[in-house]
């Protein structure tokens, strides 16, 4: 051994050692303390004339050599230890300590060693932790919704379900005089409150006003829901028809730093409120988040909006049942109310528990299906996915580094150095690694989240003062290094130290198939993502373009509110005279929306049986000629010109079809007891969501029940000049509120920006995955690059190309991709058929969506494997076979 050691000595001064041979003289040195300072000696006392190392090259070969004699002393400290019989408990503790100090030093060495791997390492398991951290800091809050409210368990919300065309429909919407009965018929009813969102008020004070989003509701509202009061009493606040509730933020923009309380605010300058109550912010994670002032229910009596009868749908209603009754119990409590009352034959009522209001979202035929609870789980799973990717690139370049720490692990064997050891070993570079990767991912989730914010609708805000934070963040990040870690642990540990230094690595062809298979799950999970993020996208746009219809262009309104009404005829004129406007036309709804629908038209040869709704939207005159929809027979709504057009109406295509006129023109309908008479049939049009189909739509002539004004600006001047002059023109005929206007187009993206954020959050995870999934590519290539160098060599020396190898180095590779789009195709049609059922109108999953997958997906294996695979090809052969 004394030879041989002297003999690599000799190899380093002269310059021809390969760092294998360094590498091997520093373990001979440091596991033969004895020539260590001979060598020491020797290296300080030579002089060359000519040197070929520099004094920088021997302090490191020196420096290793002793930080391997430590290591092995420490070791060998630890063997004696095992063999003593004090068994004590600070015996223990003082040799695990000396352990976890030790594997602690190897490990930071192994990561300052290898920075470009640790760097890939850190980083891809940073992102994908900042990933599922986000991901699970919105589920925690969506999880959250209203569970804060004291009654929460005993709380119902009432719906009203009726059979319509063989489908049950639901509405969360019941007549007013509902609460009364229910409380009056049902001893296990403690509590009942009636509310109704409204954004149509003006708050006035001094000469400040705001228009903002309200709720009518009863004056036990806040026994309901728990919201703080910052002043004022919750049981007294909303007893009087005149009181008024603000919260804070409202409050603030009244009344500055003035006390709110006992202070007049009118509505609509024409009713005044007293300030009896100031909530304190309300909570993010509550439906009623948006709500900015309260004031009784029966306001809505002096507005003339109170409905005292069993067919109008107007307002939500609220149960609190006594203590004692079950969940079951009161979910069907109210079920037969109106077959025992004798009325609305066939509607059926049931309830909903606050618990679920949140989550269990959508309802469909009769059930209350959990529309938010799935997307939960997709994005859970999806972190899951992510975090999965990120330990597999941990897993493939741990094992990949297997050559490269056989001899380490064979040497330290020798030493005395069980495989527990070992093991804990690997498994604490791997702990250390996602620790580093668990801090930086919190600094990835504070760069992220406004922008994730702005995906979910949501303001997210990281606990960092609370210290469960932290130790879920640690928990994570070790959880995270163990998974990742014990794999290539328990593998590396398993070399024998006879035949690792010799440089026989028998295991390496059986790790061949596992790291494979962690490669096409990899890819297999990123093909995925791409797949499905272009479908999502090919949908969206789908929905952004298909012909509405109607013509959006320049097509805006506003709504009625305020003195619009009264001076509408004054208006109408100035609108027209001063050229801002080409059509104009009043309705209930916007154009492009409608609010109402009905099942009580008949006509002439109708099935008794037969229940058949039409969505209604109401017009005075130029409806057609303001909207742009197609007028096919007959003539438009007048009610100027034909004062008999109250009772007029207009049919769309698919209500023809449904009631089945064939010449619908003048035929004679029927809504209650009020004769109609169609005038015109125009194309079918979408008011509404832009997937759903053509509806049976009927659009009457009316003077009442115009909540909008649709107008479209004239082409000859700017937009601006003419949305100046309409602005001028209903703020001096309505002076007391905004002009607030909304153009159609921006309405209807605005209903699919849903779909819009689902499509950007999948891309932004598919573009995640597939980054993570070539950095580790990458980091894999070129260590099978490195691990080959001397087959590259001999191959160009016999002759082959650098087009040769670059292609022999990457075409395992591309054929895992390859395997990863043939095992991901069908998983990804399958998640996007179901996801496009969800749409009543959707695309057709082309298959050139599949062929873009795939040749985009080898397009980057390519780009990331090859140029490791040229890098390798291009070096001389000289230099890579030195060592030989």
């Amino acid at each position: 051994m004394e030879e041989h050691i002297w003999e690599l000595v000799e190899l380093f001064i002269s310059g021809e050692a390969t760092d294998v041979e360094a590498n091997e003289l520093a373990y001979l040195l440091g596991t033969h303390y004895n020539m260590l300072g001979t060598v020491k000696e020797f290296l300080d006392e030579y002089q060359d004339p000519d040197p070929q190392i520099t004094n920088t090259q021997k302090k490191a070969l020196l420096t290793k050599a002793e930080e391997i004699h430590h290591e092995f002393a420490t070791l060998g400290r630890l063997r004696a230890s095992r063999q003593t019989t004090n068994t004590g408990f600070a015996h223990r503790v003082s040799r695990e300590a000396l352990i976890f100090t030790q594997l602690l030093k190897t490990t930071v060495r192994q990561l300052r060693h290898n920075r470009g791997i640790s760097f890939i390492n850190i980083s891809g398991l940073a992102i994908g932790m900042a990933t599922a951290v986000l991901i699970f800091l919105w589920i925690a809050n969506e999880l959250s919704y209203d569970q804060f409210h004291v009654n929460k368990d005993r709380i119902y919300s009432v719906y009203t379900q009726t059979k319509v065309n063989g489908q049950y429909q639901g509405d969360n919407a019941v007549p007013f005089l509902l609460a009364p009965a229910l409380k009056a018929n049902y001893p296990q009813v403690e509590e009942v409150n009636r509310l109704s969102g409204v954004g149509s008020f003006v708050l006035k004070h001094g000469d400040k006003r705001f228009e903002g989003k309200g709720l009518l509701t009863d004056a036990n509202f806040f026994k309901f829901f728990s919201y703080q009061f910052a002043e004022g009493n919750p049981a007294t606040a909303l007893t009087d028809v005149h009181n008024i509730v603000l919260t804070a933020q409202m409050a603030q923009k009244l009344f500055g730093s003035e006390d709110p309380m006992g202070k007049i605010v009118k509505i609509d300058s024409i009713a005044n409120f007293t300030v009896t109550g100031v909530l304190k912010p309300l909570p993010p994670n509550t439906q009623y988040n948006y709500v900015e002032y309260m004031v009784p229910l029966h306001y809505m009596k002096e507005v003339h909006w109170e409905q005292d009868n069993w067919t109008d749908n107007l307002v939500a209603t609220n149960v609190m049942l006594k203590p004692g009754v079950s969940r079951q119990a009161g979910i069907g409590l109210f079920r037969n109310f109106f077959r025992d009352q004798h009325m609305r034959p066939g509607t059926e009522i049931f309830m909903q528990p606050m618990s679920d209001w949140w989550l269990y979202s959508d309802y469909e035929n009769g059930k209350i299906l959990p529309g938010r609870l799935i997307m939960l789980r997709w994005f859970g799973l999806i972190a899951i996915l992510v975090m999965l990717i990120a330990c597999i690139n941990y897993m493939n370049l741990g094992t990949a580094r297997s050559a490269k720490r056989a001899k380490e692990v064979g040497i330290r064997k020798v030493a005395g150095a069980g495989r527990g050891l070992l093991i804990k070993q690997f498994l604490g570079e791997s702990v250390l690694t996602a620790l580093a990767a668990g801090l930086l991912s919190v600094l990835l989730v504070q760069l992220c989240i406004p922008a994730f914010d702005n995906l979910v609708g949501e303001s997210l805000t990281v606990p960092y003062a609370n210290p469960l934070f932290w130790l879920a963040v640690f928990a994570f990040a070790f959880i995270t290094g163990v998974f990742a870690g014990v794999y290539p642990a328990f593998y590396l540990s398993a070399y024998r130290p006879a035949k690792v230094l010799k440089g026989i690595l028998s295991a390496t062809g059986s790790l061949l198939a596992p790291r494979k298979v962690m490669v096409v799950v990899q890819f297999t999970l990123a093909i995925c993502f791409i797949i499905c993020t272009l479908i999502i996208y090919r949908q969206i746009d789908f929905g952004l373009h298909r012909s509405k219809g109607y013509d959006s262009t320049n097509l805006a309104y506003i709504y009625i509110k305020g003195d619009i009404n009264k001076n509408y005829a004054a208006i109408k004129n100035d609108l027209q005279q001063s050229g801002a406007i080409s059509a104009l036309t009043r309705t209930n709804s916007s154009v492009n929306d409608t609010w109402t629908a009905n099942d009580d038209y008949s006509w002439q040869g109708k099935n008794p049986s037969a229940d058949v709704t039409f969505r209604e939207n109401y017009t005075d005159q130029n409806f057609t000629r303001t909207s742009g929809i197609q007028l096919l027979e007959g003539r438009d709504i007048d009610i100027y010109r034909y004062p008999t057009d109250t009772a007029a109406v207009l049919l769309t295509e698919t209500a023809v079809k449904t009631i089945g006129f064939k010449n619908p023109v003048g035929q004679l309908m029927k809504k209650g007891n009020i004769t109609l008479h169609v005038v015109g049939v125009i194309k079918d049009y979408i008011a509404g969501w832009a997937y759903d189909r053509s509806s049976a739509m009927i659009i009457r002539g009316s003077t009442k029940q115009l909540s909008a004004i649709n107008f479209r600006l004239s082409h000859n001047e700017p937009v601006s000049a003419s949305l100046s002059k309409i602005g001028a023109i209903v703020r001096k005929y309505n002076p007391d509120y905004p002009f607030t206007y909304y153009f159609v187009d921006d309405t209807y993206a605005k209903n699919l920006q849903g779909d819009e954020n689902t499509g950007t959050i999948a891309a932004a995870f598919a573009g995640l995955t597939i980054f993570i999934s070539c950095m580790g590519l990458f980091a894999l290539a070129a260590f099978m690059a490195e691990n080959r160098v001397k087959e590259i060599g001999i191959r160009k020396v016999l002759g082959a190309s650098v087009a040769a190898i670059t292609t022999l180095l990457s075409k395992d590779f591309l054929v895992l991709v390859g395997i990863s789009f043939v095992i991901a195709s069908p998983i990804a049609w399958w998640l996007m058929n179901k996801w496009l059922s969800n749409y009543p109108l959707h695309i057709d999953i082309g298959y050139w969506v599949f062929i873009l997958t795939g040749a985009g997906s080898i397009l980057i294996a390519l780009v990331t494997v090859g140029s490791q695979a040229f890098k390798a090809a291009i070096l001389s052969p000289i230099k890579n076979l030195r060592s030989e």
